[in-house]
């Protein structure tokens, strides 16, 4: 079945088309990519009824095994269209060609295959127990699926925290409809193209695109026959999501906000240091929620390391995505480039020291009306600033001198959220206490986004609930029931 023009709705295994609809631009140039069907609440329902359908059909009868098996064939059909995922995902974000190509695809259909291979070799426990009468009984648990899951995605890595919902969904047998950001369609459209190609049942896999309020998410939100929902995204989002799971006590998963501290001491490697930071801060234009906004730097190589961090901020290339020398994008969108501006102008209002950046690039005439803000590195601000406080979600980072150990964590500590911290040091006393102290669910010692997907992963405080990653993944997408067989 042809994909119509653009961007439609997937349910059911079958295209369908909204009388709404919006436009997908480019951030790189705000070119047209193409138009959006904008889902109805008739669309949605249609869709929940449908997933909730496949888990009485084929699908839901259907063996692990064969299950595992269809989901190394949809890995493997996102690797054989690897130029078109990865076209779409450059289009629909602007973030360079080589970003997208060895991070966001490849570990799109990872997600796929380890989450396939976890289900089929994971263990349950069992008891054996004496009865009241003394006769024997034996205890084991079963894991069986939760059922229809809500999917709610960002749009800094569509396919990348898509697919790490989705995989572990579909392995343990739930069905799902998948929300996309407004901002990034492309992706989970083209994902519906490989589950039919592969053969996965109609109903298994659904896509509702549209907004959030009063529109597609918000009908999904509140659709009572949804069984559990995941989302990642910023906290106010989150907060409104939990709202609506709490009529009907439906679960949820959540990887929310963050304003991720750097604390870098004085025997760290310094060129690594230097080098991991500038990762953090600016990877991905900053659009990353395990980033780096907030840089602590003890006092002895503060200045130093201030210079080194500028230096490098201002050798970053942007300019074409599809060009391979280019490392650095434009934001989403021109409304997120107006929401960092405004960041970026208040920290002049109250008086930051501007190290580098602070206003627009000034790029090429085929680029000019993108999406486009400089990196941005500032000093001199005090911890109650909302530069500090709030998380921007942009190319920036603020960076602050310490002293001693215990005001680094205190400083990192200081913030209502608890997502993630990368810290650098030589010391193996010091990067234990560290791991130990600060208040975040992953913390990184000499390094940054360095993942094995068999870990815990996930947001302490306002940072977001639950765990994803490897088993973890399935304590959300499953229910552990329990059979007691009297012998």
């Amino acid at each position: 079945m042809t994909r119509p023009a653009g961007f439609p709705n997937f349910i059911d295994g079958r295209w369908v088309e909204s009388a709404r609809r919006f436009e997908n631009r480019n951030p790189a140039d705000n070119s047209l990519i193409g138009m959006v069907s904008e889902a109805s609440r008739a669309d949605v329902d249609a869709a929940v009824r449908a997933a909730r359908a496949a888990l009485d059909g084929p699908w839901g009868k259907m063996s692990i095994a064969k299950r595992a098996e269809l989901m190394h064939a949809v890995a493997d059909g996102i690797m054989a269209r690897f130029d078109e995922f990865v076209a779409a995902e450059v289009a629909d974000t602007g973030k360079p060609y080589a970003m997208a190509s060895h991070l966001d695809v490849p570990r799109g259909a990872a997600n796929f295959k380890m989450f396939a291979d976890v289900v089929k070799n994971v263990a349950t426990e069992s008891f054996e127990m004496v009865a009241p009468d003394g006769g024997d009984a034996l205890n084991y648990a079963v894991r069986v699926p939760k059922g229809v899951i809500g999917v709610i995605c960002p749009w800094n890595l569509p396919l990348l925290l898509m697919t790490w919902k989705v995989g572990p969904a579909l392995a343990c047998g739930n069905t799902v409809v998948v929300k996309p950001s407004e901002e990034t369609p492309a992706t989970a459209a083209l994902l519906a193209e490989v589950m039919n190609e592969v053969g996965v049942p109609p109903g298994v896999y659904n896509v509702v695109q549209g907004h959030g309020q009063d529109s597609a998410g918000a009908f999904l939100t509140a659709h009572p026959d949804v069984d559990a929902y995941t989302f990642t995204g910023e906290t106010g989002t989150g907060e409104a999501i939990m709202a609506a799971a709490a009529r009907g006590i439906r679960p949820v998963s959540m990887e929310l906000g963050g304003k991720n501290p750097g604390i870098v001491f004085a025997d760290c490697d310094f060129d690594a240091a230097v080098a991991g930071i500038l990762r953090s801060a600016f990877f991905n234009s900053g659009q990353v929620c395990l980033g780096t906004e907030r840089v602590y730097v003890q006092r002895p190589i503060f200045e130093r390391f201030v210079a080194a961090l500028k230096a490098g901020a201002e050798a970053m290339r942007p300019g074409d995505p599809n060009d391979k020398d280019t490392n650095f994008g434009p934001l989403v969108s021109q409304e997120h480039r107006g929401k960092v501006l405004g960041y970026y102008r208040r920290a002049a209002e109250e008086g930051a020291t501007v190290v580098t950046g602070g206003g627009v690039p000034d790029m090429p005439a085929a680029l000019a009306n993108g999406a486009w803000v400089q990196p941005t590195i500032w000093t001199g601000l005090p911890e109650s600033s909302a530069l500090i406080r709030e998380e921007i979600f942009g190319p920036c980072c603020h960076v602050a001198p310490f002293d001693t150990e215990e005001q680094a964590v205190a400083l990192a500590n200081d913030t209502r959220y608890g997502l993630a911290a990368t810290v650098w040091t030589k010391d193996v006393g010091t990067a234990h206490r560290m791991g130990k102290r600060l208040k975040v669910g992953i913390c990184w010692i000499n390094s940054w986004f360095l993942r094995d997907l068999r870990t815990a992963f996930g947001g302490a405080r306002q940072s977001g609930i639950g765990r994803e990653g490897g088993v973890h993944s399935l304590e959300f997408y499953t229910e552990l029931r329990n059979v007691c067989i009297k012998l």
